[in-house]
């Protein structure tokens, strides 16, 4: 790898981990789309290499929210393993489906969960900072697993997506505990697609090596910064985030149409 794709993979990563560290999600909606169309390298690669990255990445920012005690690790271990799962059943799924119909939908979806998350936040302006909610349900906790991973594994996107709106909303978690919680059950999601990506060939060592020098950093610079704003920011931000998304997979699929 020459020096200008090393300093590319590092700012990708850099990018990419603020994002994760902040929002509790992997990061691949913008590492994928940057490999592919910066580092010019091929689709699966493109596809198969952010998975490792998204491990120490997701385990920086949680470490910084597990040290503000802004994380369920029981929860969030759960979700993990039950998406594990799911991610399998998920990425078959996709292989029946597919199609723009799927990503606009999806587009729409994440819109959808933004204008949510924004109307909750001016409804909780007065935030319960670090507040730790009743032990969620064992059944709760692993039925919002097996929507991450089914989600995760169908569109190949970070679980994060799922799992950060789903503890708040439906658990009861303030947003610090939902995005910390996330990052740990995100790593969990991330082992089992990493395997299999690398026995098929398709992670980059170079490029990973590259975005994870810049991913660590990153992550523990968004984490601090969620971890240090006020709750009603973090859920605006979180909205505006999703917005992004929504938009950059619609320009996606309309340039692929």
């Amino acid at each position: 790898m020459s020096l200008g794709s090393a300093a590319q993979s590092f700012l990708i990563g850099a990018v990419s981990g603020v994002l994760s560290g902040a929002f509790g999600i992997g990061g691949g909606i913008v590492t994928t789309p940057a490999i592919r169309l910066i580092l010019k390298a091929p689709a699966l690669v493109a596809v198969g290499t952010p998975l490792p990255v998204i491990i120490p990445g997701a385990l920086t920012g949680a470490w910084t929210y597990l040290r503000r005690d802004l994380v369920d690790v029981r929860a969030a271990t759960t979700v993990g393993v039950v998406g594990s799962i799911a991610s399998i059943v998920g990425a078959w799924l996709s292989k029946l489906a597919g199609g723009s119909a799927v990503m606009l939908a999806t587009a729409a979806l994440i819109v959808y969960v933004a204008a949510d998350t924004a109307v909750w936040a001016a409804k909780k302006s007065r935030g319960h900072h670090g507040q730790r909610p009743a032990a969620p349900a064992v059944p709760r906790v692993a039925t919002i697993g097996l929507a991450a991973g089914l989600y995760s594994g169908f569109l190949g996107l970070g679980g994060g997506f799922v799992i950060v709106p789903l503890l708040t909303r439906w658990l009861g978690f303030d947003m610090k505990r939902a995005v910390g919680t996330s990052l740990l059950s995100v790593a969990i999601l991330a082992i089992p697609g990493s395997v299999a990506h690398y026995l098929l060939g398709h992670i980059d060592p170079k490029i990973a090596l590259g975005l994870a020098v810049g991913v660590v950093p990153g992550a523990a610079v968004g984490s601090r910064l969620t971890v240090l704003a006020r709750e009603t920011a973090v859920r605006y931000a979180f909205a505006v985030m999703l917005v992004c998304v929504a938009v950059w997979l619609v320009l996606g699929e309309l340039g692929a149409l």
